[in-house]
């Protein structure tokens, strides 16, 4: 029976398309960078005990809740959650749960001299990543391949906006097979790349603060990928790109985002890194000179293969940015 292979995203349903305009040709990434998301409200990621009882799950609270309000008072954040609970008494939290709004209430009572609500609560997450492309011709910037999941629930991170940083590579955990490795990196946050506006499956996007002159490569229409040798573009050592050999093995054009299936043959990535690690997410796939794709999955149980999606769905989607709030 043939072994189950066990994927995992690299961090982490295709929308009906419409009419896009992005530039057939982009300036390609490769470059570590720092990413930071806040969510639109807060997000419940746990629970602890008050005097004893599990308050908070009593109440009928789940693991990935997102509280909306509080008696009516909007919470966007933490410190708006915790200025809108000032004393014990009966509250009304107003709770977002598959994409609808459901009223919890939850009276409140001091421990210790501290109002407690049972509820472990987050509204942020920070990660690094690896840059995928920009658009010149409009400013828009595209990473990862995949969404942001929030860890508790295994859900998509909801957000209200972002920001990408400068980041460099510190040291990599080398991959083995069954244990994906990972880039640790040191995140600048006082040289702000650009912004994070949208979290969809297939990736991260948002506008780019200074565009870079540098040259640019020609976007591949899907069509035109063929199975062989191509390269991926990433960062494995402080802020130094490189491209490193890779063979694509088979296309899927059916698959909503593992539509590129490949393995790392550049014998340099595998003894530094062992195969694909985490933080490679979103690093550029390159082929006869052309941007064909990103990488976004590996594959856990051989580290030497993972996915990318094709880089022209990509593209559609951050395009969808420049039409937000029509």
């Amino acid at each position: 029976m043939r072994k189950r292979q066990i994927i995992t995203f690299l961090l982490l349903l295709l929308f009906p398309l419409n009419i896009f305009a992005y530039s057939n040709q982009v300036i390609v990434g490769g470059e570590t960078i720092g990413i930071e998301v806040h969510s639109d409200g807060v997000y419940i990621v746990g629970f602890y005990p008050v005097a004893g009882k599990n308050i908070g799950e009593s109440a009928g609270f789940k693991v990935g809740d997102i509280i909306k309000s509080v008696n009516d008072q909007p919470v966007k954040d933490i410190n708006s959650l915790n200025k809108s609970l000032s004393k014990e008494m009966a509250y009304n939290f107003m709770i977002e749960r598959n994409h609808k709004l459901i009223s919890i209430p939850l009276t409140l009572k001091k421990e210790d001299n501290i109002l407690k609500t049972g509820l472990f609560v987050k509204d942020q997450i920070q990660g690094i990543g690896t840059l995928s492309y920009i658009d010149p011709g409009t400013g828009v910037y595209g990473s990862l391949g995949h969404e942001i999941i929030e860890s508790s629930s295994i859900s998509k991170f909801e957000i209200e906006d972002g920001k990408i940083y400068k980041a460099e590579v510190s040291s990599i955990k080398k991959s083995q097979d069954g244990t994906t490795g990972e880039k640790n990196a040191t995140i600048n946050q006082n040289a702000i790349l650009g912004t994070i506006e949208l979290n969809e499956v297939e990736g991260i996007f948002g506008i780019y603060q200074d565009i870079p002159k540098t040259s640019t490569l020609e976007i591949s229409p899907k069509e035109n990928i063929k199975s062989g040798e191509a390269f991926i573009r990433t960062s494995i050592q402080k802020d130094k790109t490189e491209d490193y050999s890779i063979k694509i093995i088979s296309l899927d054009d059916n698959s909503t985002s593992k539509n590129i299936l490949f393995e790392i043959t550049d014998k340099r990535l595998l003894e530094k890194a062992g195969g694909i690690i985490q933080g490679m997410s979103g690093s550029p796939i390159i082929q006869d000179n052309k941007l064909i794709g990103v990488v976004n999955y590996v594959i856990v149980e051989d580290v030497k293969r993972g996915y990318g999606i094709f880089i022209t769905t990509m593209l559609e989607e951050g395009d969808k940015l420049l039409t937000k709030g029509d």
